[in-house]
């Protein structure tokens, strides 16, 4: 069943003054309240419902009640191709991938089936295999709730720890998986290019905490941006540095953000600037990087060897 049968019913439920919750809507469907959970998300995210948490009721309303659901249709056919150009355009890592990736977040608002429910016979478009295979293997961890070893790197460094992962999300052109290690009290997202390496154990673990599944009737956080401290040549009179937002400046030094940090590199090597000042992960990642470009540029090449 679409969920967009069940959304008609959750809306229904608020504008008759009853307060529904995932608990509600699991029970009236026969689904699991981590799936009902997702329908709530997905009218808040992308439906843009004003929906209101109302603790005394231990319900949702409308903060606004002119709001009206909009009327999408759509054949299950159509949704299965939304949802396979979706999932190719989100592996898409070749030229301008940033702009088809942005492509396949809009193609996501419009696919209403369920993750876990969708299986196509459609090919799966080429993607670096080792993320796909993190992929799969953490989908499948997730459908079968059993915790996963995971070797993981970010711009902390290298770590290995157990994981118990309960869903995967896409934020800002990245996929993510939440989840916790002990306290199921404490998600968190980890990036999944990250994982440099995961086994699925034969451990599993069990999503039954009230305070779990309560924590996902707020929104998901948003991730926020890294932020460079950058000496310019001159003080930037916009609010972007060749595209990139300024959150603050004084006098010359300015404080630049960005999400992707590959991306940001190569902006670095293309554009004037005076010093980078933080983050110091930054800096080194970059001085790496012309470490190698200059060692290239020092390697002999053929004809002069001949």
């Amino acid at each position: 069943m679409s969920n967009m049968h069940r959304i008609h019913w959750f809306d229904e439920q608020i504008r008759n003054g009853h307060f529904p919750n995932s608990s509600w809507l699991a029970r009236e469907f026969e689904i699991s309240r981590r799936q009902a959970q997702r329908d709530i998300e997905y009218m808040a995210i992308s439906l843009r419902a004003p929906l209101v948490y109302i603790a005394k009721y231990r319900g949702y309303c409308y903060e606004d009640q002119t709001y009206r659901l909009p009327h999408l249709y759509m054949t299950e056919e159509e949704q299965r191709v939304l949802k396979y150009l979706a999932h190719r355009y989100r592996h898409y890592d070749h030229e301008q991938s940033e702009v088809v990736k942005r492509v396949s977040h809009l193609l996501e608002r419009f696919t209403l089936e369920d993750q876990e429910t969708w299986k196509s016979p459609l090919p799966v478009f080429a993607a670096p295999p080792k993320q796909l295979q993190h992929f799969e293997l953490m989908s499948h961890a997730i459908t079968e709730s059993r915790k996963v070893h995971m070797h993981y790197r970010d711009h902390a460094g290298e770590r290995q720890f157990s994981w118990c992962p309960l869903k995967m999300i896409s934020q800002y052109n990245a996929d993510y998986v939440v989840g916790y290690e002990t306290d199921p009290v404490q998600q968190t997202a980890i990036r999944l290019e990250g994982i440099i390496h995961v086994r699925i154990t034969n451990e599993t673990f069990e999503c039954r905490s009230d305070s779990l599944l309560g924590g996902w009737e707020e929104p998901l956080p948003v991730r926020k941006p890294f932020v460079a401290e950058i000496r310019l040549k001159e003080v930037q009179q916009t609010e972007l540095w060749q595209g990139y937002r300024i959150r603050a400046r004084q006098d010359q030094i300015h404080s630049v953000e960005f999400y992707d940090t590959d991306a940001f590199l190569q902006h670095l090597f293309v554009n004037e600037w005076e010093e980078l000042l933080s983050p110091g992960w930054l800096k080194r990642k970059l001085q790496q990087s012309a470490e190698r470009m200059i060692d290239r540029l020092a390697m002999p090449s053929k004809a002069n060897v001949e």
